[in-house]
């Protein structure tokens, strides 16, 4: 069954989102560039609601999912600390059904305030989307974080309000020979979800190379996952982490300091290479120094920052 993701449905999110979320941070003194906003796999919160008149995706038989027609509730199945203010939330499904996303496409969380007040948040999943009875998100709880708080506050047996898939991407097996993906962040949700449809799928011979910037070892969200695909997938995955300052310098083998120019023209693929793309997500000073902000959720915008200067075009350039 084909349901479209109608402009109605994102005009109304849209204006939700807008009540409920602030201003993006601008980048000045102090203000660090892997720091992303309050929802993991999200930093321009409306990006990810980028909707045409012609933005329909097929669901599953058994999707747990709805499309843009209504709402669902799953219940917490599991709670798992990862840090001091990372978890891992695992939800049921019903029995055979699984989530209904497909690859680069994200998924709305909705509660309401006291107040009335709904607050919504997209978020990617890091589980397999191919796993039934069950989903997995990571979320990370900033002080300002409506949606990370209230989630924080939850227990098992507690439900929480979903609606999907969102389609970002259009991704289809082989669709490039390469792509790179740079992440800052939060912003690895997105691109680990696709790195592991790409490795988890035998037919797919993309190259992947991924940038992931933080501003400590213990940010790094998925580190284990992330070392052990590109241990098992060597010859397709390359991963270069990227952090601030190294709490141990003698142990710590990533890179230190911020994705650069000269780093990206070293180690990605040349603009001049057949079929490659390039993907990026993370927080507004990434995208400045990368590739450029969107214009809008609609619109990419043009390329600017190091990709450009690189020489890659804008149609080599997809913004999260």
């Amino acid at each position: 069954m084909i349901h479209p993701i109608r402009n109605t449905f994102y005009n109304n999110v849209l204006q939700q989102l807008k009540r409920v979320t602030p201003a993006s941070s601008k980048a000045g003194m102090g203000f660090n560039p892997w720091v992303a906003t309050a929802t993991i796999g999200v930093t321009t919160t409306a990006g990810y609601l980028y909707f045409s008149n012609s933005s329909k995706i097929a669901l599953e038989n058994n999707a747990a999912l709805k499309g843009d027609d209504q709402w669902v509730d799953f219940k917490l199945k599991n709670i798992e600390t990862l840090s001091h203010n990372v978890k891992e939330f695992t939800f049921d499904l019903p029995k055979d059904n699984v989530l209904g996303l497909t690859y680069t496409s994200c998924l709305l969380a909705k509660y309401i305030t006291e107040k009335g007040s709904p607050v919504i948040r997209p978020y990617t999943p890091v589980s397999d989307l191919k796993t039934p009875g069950e989903f997995k998100l990571i979320i990370k709880r900033y002080e300002t974080g409506k949606f990370g708080n209230h989630i924080f506050g939850l227990s098992k047996g507690d439900a929480v309000s979903f609606k999907g898939p969102i389609p970002k991407y259009p991704w289809t097996p082989n669709k490039h020979d390469q792509i790179g993906l740079i992440g800052g962040g939060s912003g690895i949700t997105p691109l680990y979800q696709l790195i592991h449809g790409i490795t988890s799928n035998p037919d797919d011979k993309t190259k992947i190379t991924l940038y992931y910037g933080n501003i400590s070892e213990d940010d790094i969200l998925l580190r284990k996952e992330l070392e052990e695909l590109e241990k098992k997938f060597s010859s397709q995955l390359k991963v270069h982490f990227f952090i601030d300052k190294a709490k141990n310098p003698d142990t710590w083998k990533g890179n230190v300091g911020f994705i650069t120019k000269e780093f990206l023209e070293k180690t990605l693929f040349k603009p001049s290479e057949n079929n490659v793309k390039v993907f990026v997500c993370g927080p507004p000073p990434l995208y400045k120094a990368i590739s450029g902000p969107k214009a809008s959720p609609a619109d990419q915008g043009e390329l600017t920052g190091a990709l450009k200067d690189i020489g890659f075009t804008k149609d080599q350039v997809f913004k999260y």
